[in-house]
């Protein structure tokens, strides 16, 4: 009923003219005294005939119509399917649509082109950047002083900067190698922590670790990754106190710390990129990239994750790992 409504309103104007004409022929009959019906059947004639164009050109309409709603949900590269134009004004649209599409690729081309080519840029420049890090840590190892040891934290920082960037162009890029098997999740969070032990002692902030004896289906570098991302964000506002790792049923790991806590009003978007909340105003290291790649990487890994917090109590963030008991097959 619609398309029917629609195809009158666009064809009102000949509808019109012909009411007209009929209106003309029966004012010229009356002038004349010619009998009434020599203009009422031929009239009627003509309306009978001119509904059986109508409903024909109603029926193209409509299936013309349904073809271009299917057309919608293809892709752009389907454009060649639209039904040949039948009118001038048809045509002018199909050369319009054709031609935005046209720039629009060669404009998506482009962006591309200059992504790949920052992707490669930041890429050789990870790589680089890790030769002279390697080289300022060893040549800090020799070294026990306070100066030494604030440098090592710097630096190890700077590390953590720097997987964030790998993290980052790796996260979208065709090759990335995730590889599910089932792991220890003791000997994942094991590894993770022992990055972090200088810091641990150097910020006198005790852990409390439980044992866990679980284990998980997942990908053991993106996992390692989203665990050190927590705990480098305890450990950054935590400043005294306590970072407890443990799992609570059913199958979550959680990480939780005495630290500042986070106001209620950022919780809803510490997932968001670029978002720091009150605690990026307080420091000015945060990024609000960490806990977007977590997100981000969780999702790829079908994790769940969460967080928890109160202001000056702490903050408790759970990742969700049931859904990676194995199956017998």
């Amino acid at each position: 009923m619609k398309l029917f409504i629609k195809y009158i309103a666009e064809h009102k104007k000949l509808l019109v003219a012909f009411m007209l004409f009929a209106a003309v022929f029966a004012a010229s009959f009356a002038l004349y005294h010619l009998p009434f019906g020599a203009v009422v059947y031929p009239a009627l004639l003509c309306l009978v005939i001119g509904g059986g164009f109508v409903a024909y050109d109603l029926f193209k309409t409509k299936s013309r119509h349904k073809t271009l709603c299917e057309i919608q949900k293809i892709s752009a590269e389907m454009i060649d399917n639209l039904p040949s134009p039948k009118t001038i004004e048809e045509e002018d649209y199909q050369a319009i649509i054709r031609g935005i599409l046209s720039e629009f690729s060669e404009t998506t081309a482009r962006s591309l082109a200059e992504y790949r080519d920052m992707e490669e840029y930041y890429t050789v420049w990870v790589h680089q950047i890790k030769t002279p890090i390697t080289s300022m840590r060893l040549s800090l190892e020799n070294e026990d002083t306070a100066l030494s040891r604030k440098l090592s934290s710097d630096l190890f920082q700077i590390e953590q900067y720097v997987e964030m960037v790998m993290a980052f162009l790796r996260l979208d890029s065709k090759t990335s190698d995730y590889l599910f098997k089932e792991y220890s999740l003791d000997d994942i969070i094991k590894q993770t922590v022992s990055k972090f032990a200088s810091e641990f002692i150097d910020r006198r902030i005790r852990l409390d670790y439980i044992p866990t004896e679980e284990s998980a289906v997942t990908d053991e570098k993106w996992l390692s990754f989203v665990v050190g991302q927590l705990l480098s964000n305890a450990l950054k506002y935590t400043k005294n106190g306590v970072i407890k790792i443990y799992v609570k049923e059913p199958k979550t790991l959680c990480i939780e710390d005495t630290g500042i806590g986070i106001d209620p009003r950022d919780l809803p978007r510490v997932f968001e990129k670029g978002y720091t909340g009150n605690n990026g105003r307080t420091d000015n290291r945060a990024s609000g990239i960490g806990l977007y790649l977590c997100n981000r990487i969780c999702k790829r890994l079908n994790i769940g994750i969460s967080i928890t917090s109160e202001l000056d109590k702490g903050t408790t963030v759970s990742l969700d790992l049931k859904q990676y008991e194995l199956k017998a097959e």
